[in-house]
């Protein structure tokens, strides 16, 4: 007789059991992720900026004046903002560099990638966790400084071999935690106790001392790169507009270099417009420097408002732009300062042809209105004087005859007056004033006769008559050139010089 062993319940028991007590364990690992670490020393907040380490994709390494800057960041985000990313992070290189770490993953020890570009459409439609099982590809760029010392640093992509639990090895271990204090050794009570006591007083220092910031300007500048392309503010100075300038220089420099500048160029023109009437002036004193910035930035307010500065200067500021601005910004200044220099040899010769008429409407002449000629030889030979420059000092024998020549006849020679200065005269009529008059007057023989009898007072006032009548033309013909197209306040005594007349339209900014 064959004795069966009767099946034990308990198998099932055991079974179901284990459902149980996985669904406790989980349920407690549930409520364990929502415990709460704020205040303690190792917490630091994840899934944030700068550090995106639950769903970023691209892990970028800044070392730079022996400090070191680690970001995770997201490859959508770069790539939408840097066409350099864009070109690092595409599709044809991904693959490139997934099937080499494939093979050497799958030679070394059996382990290989898991192909899902085949299924969901390449690198661009993969996320950063594709599922339990699947693979988390991590970018990796470190800063290259280069073996020269003149060479510029530039980011370059590491490869980092992914594994299957997510990110590469370097992802397997959290980041350390500065200022940490050892673990106390194991050993008598009161031993426990005093190291205890002393890692809170060290943790305690640690926490209220003062930290500096001694981040150099390759680490600043990198950081305001990706915190614009996070749609964060740049950390940009707001009082010193000198210092704001050099750090809106560098930043629009490095963002030319990796081909981001039009999302930095905005940030760049609205830093730099919130400081009005001292970035106006800065401008004043600076325009070739600023119509670089300007065309970087691609600031249509601060690119014209250097751009006529630069005009008005020119042959001034071309040393600084010959070779340092592309060729499509210097023919936008040729062509302004051609524009410009046709429209005041249109206004000397237009004030040259000023004329008076008679009662009877006869120009005036030598013959019927002699001091009204007078009056007109007078305007075009200070006219003259002021457009045309001095002539050249004779040549020099000896020091000798020089000194005796200089000596009985000297020789005066008033320099030209800048056409800015002149044409704001011009327009003001604050030139020729009575006493001018009066000393031609008595130049004339004819008028100077008459200086102590009342017909020399109704020729003075006739005179003074008539040239307000010519300063009045003379108005008429500088308007245009003397209207301010500058958002800067320009002062009435002179303007500043040159002529500020440009107007820039639509047209003439480069990059439209």
């Amino acid at each position: 007789m064959v004795s069966h062993a009767q099946p034990s319940e308990r198998p099932s028991l055991g079974h179901r059991a284990a459902s149980v007590t996985s669904r406790s364990s989980a349920t407690t690992r549930r409520h364990r992720t929502t415990r709460s670490h704020t205040g303690g020393s190792s917490y630091r907040p994840q899934n944030e900026f700068p550090n995106f380490a639950q769903t970023g994709d691209v892990e970028i390494v800044i070392n730079a004046d022996g400090q070191e800057r680690r970001y995770m960041l997201h490859r959508l985000i770069l790539a939408q903002n840097s066409g350099f990313f864009e070109a690092g992070t595409s599709e044809e290189w991904s693959r490139v560099q997934a099937r080499g770490q494939g093979s050497s993953l799958g030679s070394g020890n059996g382990l290989g990638s898991i192909g899902e570009d085949e299924e969901t459409g390449g690198m661009h439609g993969r996320s950063a966790y594709s599922g339990p099982n699947s693979q988390r590809y991590i970018w990796r760029y470190e800063l290259d400084w280069g073996v020269q010392d003149d060479e510029v640093p530039m980011l370059v992509q590491k490869q980092t071999p992914p594994t299957l639990f997510g990110g590469g090895p370097d992802q397997s271990h959290p980041p350390p935690v500065p200022n940490k204090p050892a673990p106390p050794p194991t050993g008598s009570f009161l031993r426990s106790m005093s190291n205890f006591s002393a890692m809170q007083s060290a943790s305690h220092i640690a926490r209220s001392a003062p930290q500096p910031n001694p981040d150099s300007d390759t680490i600043r500048d990198y950081d305001n790169l990706f915190r614009t392309f996070y749609n964060y503010p740049p950390a940009l100075d707001a009082l010193n507009i000198a210092e704001a300038y050099i750090q809106c220089k560098s930043l629009l420099n490095l963002a030319d270099m990796y081909d981001a500048l039009p999302v930095v160029g905005p940030r760049i023109d609205h830093h730099l417009l919130q400081f009005q009437s001292r970035l106006w002036k800065q401008i004043a004193k600076y325009p070739p420097s600023y119509l670089k910035l300007g065309h970087l930035a691609r600031s249509k307010v601060i690119f014209a408002e250097a751009l006529v500065h630069v005009v008005g200067q020119w042959p001034a500021g071309s040393n600084q732009l010959r070779h340092t601005v592309p060729p499509d910004v210097l023919d936008v200044i040729e062509d302004k300062v051609d524009e410009l220099a046709d429209r005041k040899l249109r206004a000397e010769a237009e004030l040259f042809r000023i004329a008076l008429t008679t009662a009877r409407g006869e120009r005036v002449n030598p013959h019927n209105a002699y001091t009204d000629w007078l009056v007109l030889s007078l305007f075009r030979h200070w006219l003259a004087e002021n457009t045309t420059p001095p002539p050249p000092a004779p040549p020099k024998t000896s020091s000798s005859s020089s000194s005796h020549n200089n000596r009985h006849n000297p020789r005066t020679q008033p320099p030209s007056t800048p056409p800015g200065t002149l044409f704001h005269l011009l327009s003001r009529g604050t030139y020729l004033s009575r006493d001018d008059l009066k000393r031609f007057i008595r130049l004339q023989p004819i008028l100077g006769d008459q200086h102590h009898t009342s017909s020399a007072k109704d020729t003075l006032k006739r005179m003074e008559r008539r040239l307000e009548d010519v300063k009045a033309q003379a108005k008429e013909v500088v308007r245009g050139l003397v209207r301010n197209e500058l958002e800067l306040e320009v002062g009435r005594e002179g303007g500043l010089g040159y002529l500020v007349c440009t107007r820039v339209g639509e047209e003439d900014f480069p990059w439209d």
